[in-house]
């Protein structure tokens, strides 16, 4: 019997053993981290990606950027480079057709200084405009600097000016949107307002427009025109919307020459409810001839005009 218990105890000294690996392998690892803690995964990338976008955003004074656009054509880029809009890069179709259009655009993007040739086969540039056609033109404007609608104030004031500024409720054609900068610059105003949403922005046929203007008249975005509006009040502008139905004539408004921001709504719809219930004024601009409404542009000129003479 001790012989058959000495055959089952082995080999003699101590027994290697497994260090407590195995106790530790039956305590589990906890619960499993989330997808965003877990190294290597898809969302943990997406999450730490996210975060250095954050981080390299600087808190914005400014009104932001718009989107670069594209001019396309022979004629539109000839006309817009006529015209002084801004540009980065003029992209010409390799083995193109050498035409008088194409030739001055080459010459005016080479005597304006700044704008970088660049030769591209004809599938990029259908890649470029989605199957527009380019005739072998294509011009890359690059996205305009808004102001934020506290900087027109401020220029204003270090030019011990009281503020003339003209904003732009449910204006949609880039090209009201140009005639008024244009007005503004004329008249002596500060710059122009538009919401960031459903407004025109200033996009080349703007800029156009504009005739060049637009490179010294300031152009703010608001997030809300009605706040933006209510802070203007709080700083000491008067609020007046142009409205067809408005209870004084433009003539009788005495407003015009202190600090004054003049509400221009669209054509159709005129001023929306909320900005309409901000103004401090509703005045309407006589018309004997009988026409309904006058388009954004040419109201703001009129407007802009009777402050101008006001304040000579």
């Amino acid at each position: 019997m001790a012989a058959n218990n000495r055959r089952m105890s082995g080999k003699k000294g101590a027994q290697v053993g497994s260090g407590g690996q195995r106790r530790r392998g039956l305590e589990g690892k906890g619960p499993t981290p989330p997808a965003e803690m877990r190294k290597g995964h898809a969302k943990q990338r997406a999450a730490q990606a996210k975060a250095r976008r954050a981080q390299g955003r600087q808190p914005q004074r400014r009104g932001g950027k718009g989107t670069s656009e594209l001019v396309v054509g022979r004629n539109p880029v000839v006309e817009a480079l006529r015209e002084g809009v801004p540009a980065n890069t003029l992209y010409v179709q390799q083995f193109i057709d050498n035409d008088e259009r194409v030739r001055e655009a080459l010459q005016l993007a080479a005597d304006r200084g700044g704008i970088n040739l660049m030769e591209a086969p004809r599938p990029e540039l259908d890649r470029m405009t989605n199957g527009l056609n380019h005739q072998g033109l294509v011009l890359q404007v690059p996205p305009y600097e808004y102001a934020h609608p506290e900087d027109l104030v401020a220029a204003a004031h270090d030019d011990d000016q009281d503020p003339l500024i003209v904003a732009l409720d449910g204006v949609t054609d880039p090209r009201n949107l140009g005639a008024v900068v244009r007005s503004v610059s004329a008249f002596g105003g500060h710059g122009v307002v538009v919401p960031e949403r459903r407004a025109a922005g200033m996009t080349a046929g703007a800029w156009k427009t504009s005739a060049g203007t637009a490179a010294r008249t300031p152009v703010a975005r608001a997030t809300n025109l009605t706040r933006a509006l209510e802070a203007y009040k709080k700083a000491g502008l008067v609020v007046v919307g142009l409205a067809a139905d408005g209870e004084a004539e433009l003539g009788e408004l005495d407003a015009l020459q202190g600090p004054v921001v003049i509400v221009v709504g669209s054509e159709g719809k005129g001023l929306s409810r909320l900005v309409g219930e901000t103004c401090d004024f509703r005045v309407r601009i006589p018309m004997p001839g009988g026409a309904e409404s006058l388009n954004a542009g040419v109201a703001a000129g009129i407007v802009l005009y009777e402050a101008a003479r006001r304040r000579s």
